[in-house]
């Protein structure tokens, strides 16, 4: 049974538009206000959700651990100021909470948010309609486990992970809930073209035959929509990516991040494809009806038959249009040999009812 549930005002399922969440993490460089303004843009683009990230610097990365790892850092390697201080700065502050869920409703978007302390989900579960892990969490089962008994949706990302990863992470989650977004996801965030090499959309394919009870997703970090077309193609239901007002803002998320131009030709294309996509069934569609007939040959006579002549090889070729009560070439041998019950004009079709 194809698995189905709501997030907030949407249903989310494989029959069912696809859920577009708009990832502002620290995109909005401190302001409140610039905040609910990436709400108000992201709505009008074509989100579905805006989504956040609620962390405090001192409860999400060590200033000793990195500091220690020098030049090993990634792209955090290119920050100008330490990792504890950009985690410092781009933090979410809890009261703008509830400012930021009455912004959605008032936007029409679905209010969401990514925890990266475990203190933070009692303090924020009265106000979002399901919960968002981050990749870097695959491993922290207790985190899995308090979002996933918290009686809302839960969509986990699986970027940097293996299989024995996501096997593990959804067996922790499935022990509390079965509304399960798994999102295909690729942890590179320097937005750059190489990294159409290794986001790996086949593994949605991996994920569908392991985890068909389970909706499936992408969370992506590379530019255009190529990913995004791709995913939904292959079955994926909810795409987040991240949302800016100016992706050459300063700020650790506005490079990789789509504008609202660049995020509404994506839905409006994602749209597209959802429609081409359609049914399953392979059949003579509505638009195609009348290209049946002026398509498709016909069995016609080379020349004038009278009555009683008994049909053969020589009488017959396949033109086109085919009326649908005309013998088709494929039942040819429904006709040669048989003998008529009237005459018939040369170029007219054959027709069962024309034999005796």
């Amino acid at each position: 049974m194809t698995p189905t549930f709501q997030i907030g005002r949407h249903t989310l399922g494989l029959r069912q538009p696809t859920y577009f969440i708009a990832d502002i993490g620290a995109n909005h460089d401190g302001s409140l206000n610039k905040a609910i303004d990436l709400i108000g843009l992201c709505a009008d683009a074509g989100a579905n959700a805006a989504k956040f990230q609620n962390f405090a610097a001192d409860t999400i990365v060590s200033d000793f651990g990195f500091s220690a790892m020098g030049s090993q850092q990634s792209h955090q390697s290119t920050w100008t100021k330490s990792v504890s201080q950009v985690y410092d700065d781009a933090s979410l502050p809890l009261d703008w909470t509830e400012a930021l869920r009455d912004a959605c409703d008032k936007s029409g978007v679905d209010y969401f948010t990514s925890p990266y302390d475990l203190d933070f989900i009692a303090l924020l579960s009265n106000y979002v309609c399901a919960w968002k892990l981050g990749s870097g969490d695959i491993t922290w089962h207790e985190m899995i486990e308090r979002l996933a008994s918290d009686h809302k949706p839960l969509l986990m990302a699986t970027g940097a992970s293996t299989m024995a990863e996501v096997r593990a992470a959804v067996a922790v989650s499935r022990k509390h809930t079965d509304q399960i977004v798994l999102m295909q996801c690729n942890t590179n965030y320097t937005a750059s073209v190489e990294n159409f090499h290794h986001i790996a959309l086949n593994v949605l394919k991996t994920y569908a035959l392991e985890f068909p009870d389970l909706i499936l997703g992408l969370s992506d970090h590379t530019p255009g929509h190529a990913t995004v077309l791709g995913a939904v193609a292959l079955g994926a239901r909810a795409v987040e990516k991240h949302f800016t007002d100016d992706v050459t803002s300063v700020g650790p998320d506005h490079a990789f991040a789509m504008d609202s131009t660049t995020w509404r030709d994506m839905v409006d294309r994602t749209r597209e494809l959802e429609a081409a996509l359609g049914i399953s069934e392979k059949r003579v569609m509505d638009n195609e009806r009348g290209t049946v007939v002026v398509q498709r040959r016909a069995i016609r006579a080379t020349r004038d038959l009278a009555a009683d002549a008994v049909v053969e090889v020589a009488d017959i070729e396949f033109l086109r249009p085919c009326p649908t009560d005309a013998i088709a070439p494929c039942n040819k041998d429904q006709l040669i040999g048989r003998r008529l019950r009237g005459g018939i004009q040369k170029g007219d079709c054959f027709r069962l009812s024309n034999l005796q």
